[in-house]
């Protein structure tokens, strides 16, 4: 009896701490990312001006990435485990995979942003409007814009499959998730704000993971 309890409270724990996750994951990008829209132009050809005048607050920002990866890193390893035999091997594979590019140009985007702000604290008078500027700057442009948010698009889509499959989360949002991972998947580097549909709907996945759990556990 006692190791039968103890299963069923560790299979409330997991969603639970999957959920956790996901939220502090969210939180953290969409103030990451809220810092630099309003620190930084979106034109990733603009000359640099606010290394004088934002640099600290972009740094923050930079600052908060990490911890938002080892979230979501938690995130995705949770999940996993709660899908356990059930999952599909395939999108399994692509779940987890499309998850680890995404974090990796993540952290990528992140390191050269990084490297930026300490080039220019070198040498402020050889890094504003100098070609390695410019080539860093839009390297990171077109990572996040473009590359990072196909993998997102491509991690929504295998998960509202798994979700389908398995019925860990809601149907309806399942169906959400096709529909914004094929905005993400159709996005050009010119739409702004695309790039928060991402830790929104993991939001709203972790939201109803939790909220579900606790309902379950009383």
């Amino acid at each position: 009896m006692q190791s039968q309890t103890t299963l069923i409270a560790a299979r409330l724990r997991a969603p639970r701490v999957a959920a956790i996750a996901g939220i502090l994951f969210s939180i953290l990008l969409i103030t990451s990312f809220v810092l630099l829209r309003r620190s930084v132009p979106a034109d990733p050809l603009e000359a640099g001006a606010w290394l004088r005048t934002r640099a600290s607050t972009v740094a923050l920002a930079l600052n908060l990435v990490p911890f938002a990866g080892i979230a979501f890193l938690w995130f995705i390893g949770v999940l996993r485990d709660r899908l356990g035999e059930r999952e599909d091997r395939f999108f399994a594979i692509v779940f987890l995979g499309s998850g680890l590019l995404f974090l990796a140009m993540l952290f990528f985007s992140a390191a050269v942003a990084g490297g930026i702000i300490t080039a220019f604290a070198a040498a402020p008078d050889h890094v504003l409007g100098s070609a390695t500027f410019t080539f860093a700057r839009a390297i990171t442009y077109e990572i996040m814009n473009i590359y990072a948010n196909k993998m997102a698009g491509v991690f929504m889509i295998a998960t509202s499959t798994l979700a389908l499959r398995t019925g860990f989360i809601a149907r309806w949002i399942a169906f959400v998730g096709y529909g914004l991972a094929l905005l993400l998947l159709l996005s050009n580097r010119n739409m702004e704000g695309v790039m928060m549909v991402f830790p929104l709907w993991v939001l709203l996945v972790s939201l109803y993971i939790l909220v579900g759990n606790l309902r379950g556990s009383s």
